[in-house]
């Protein structure tokens, strides 16, 4: 299996020739809460386009800059700051993930299957906690899948497949395979890669030594984010949180058994040695571990 990998200045430079200050992807469940516009003189019109000052993108905010024409021989501009703000923030290339990291590639991610496939109910029936599994990989489409059943956007205004306590989605899945390290983005439905490096055996150490975790084929790690709920909920931030941490794991779990393969919840590890060794930062907190892999015959 190969990985189709988009390099950053690739991506970036996409960006860029769009003349748009974000993409439509960009914006998915973020909310617009304001936006201050200076101006200095007065404004007839718009001149199309964006001139000087390139739209730039950070995690939950964006600024940019529009010329405005005045008159035939006078400009004046106006600068546009736009506030953004939500639980569920996008990144780019070349800038802090959520998970501490700088992203220098990203690997796209085959579409999901929407419809079709195996019943709920057959699934509900079949689901059996798997520890034991092939040595063979996932294929991308599996693993693209499995993301989306998790944490997938399904609408346009950016809901997701699991619900979330004020839509603020605390939530962050990290991929373990033989291949690396990945952090998975909703919006773009992409594997942003953190290493190239095996850290099953590491990771495996973290979890009391259990074989699940070092035999998979890859690992799901599901950490929470606490501070974008705090805010809102309080001392109850922390029960929303692990509800929903339940709700994404479920629905990795039922999505493993209808694309046939073994998986298992695992909550017995060390937070501060799976942080250390996926390089989380301190207030990412690992909930769940879920080895994934084709069922030992």
């Amino acid at each position: 299996m190969v990985y189709q990998r988009r390099p950053a200045r690739e991506h970036a430079a996409a960006h860029a020739r769009s003349g748009k200050l974000w993409h439509a992807d960009d914006r998915s469940d973020i909310r617009l809460v304001g936006w201050l516009m200076l101006r200095i003189g007065g404004v007839r019109r718009v001149k199309g386009g964006t001139s000087g000052v390139g739209p730039t993108t950070s995690g939950r905010g964006l600024t940019g800059a529009s010329w405005i024409e005045d008159s035939p021989v006078r400009w004046r501009v106006t600068l546009i700051i736009v506030i953004l703000i939500g639980g569920c923030g996008t990144t780019t290339e070349g800038v802090d993930t959520p998970g501490g990291a700088i992203v220098t590639e990203r690997i796209d991610l085959p579409p999901p299957v929407a419809a079709g496939g195996g019943s709920l109910a057959d699934a509900l029936s079949r689901r059996r906690s798997v520890r034991e599994y092939e040595p063979m990989p996932l294929d991308l489409a599996d693993i693209s899948q499995l993301l989306w059943a998790a944490q997938g956007i399904t609408s346009s205004a950016g809901q997701r497949t699991a619900p979330s306590a004020g839509g603020l989605c605390p939530l962050e899945i990290y991929v373990v395979t033989g291949r690396g390290r990945y952090h998975y983005d909703p919006y773009r439905h992409q594997l942003e890669v953190l290493g190239e490096e095996d850290v099953r055996r590491e990771l495996s150490r973290a979890a009391l030594s259990q074989q699940a975790v070092e035999e998979a084929a890859a690992v799901f790690v599901l950490a929470a984010v606490y501070s974008r709920i705090e805010q809102k909920y309080g001392d109850r931030a922390e029960r929303y949180v692990k509800l929903e941490a339940g709700h994404a794991a479920q629905n990795l779990l039922l999505q493993a058994v209808s694309l046939g393969l073994g998986a298992v919840p695992i909550g017995a590890f060390y937070d501060d040695q799976v942080q250390r060794v996926l390089g989380l930062p301190s207030d990412h907190e690992p909930l769940y571990l879920i080895p994934v892999g084709h069922p030992a015959k």
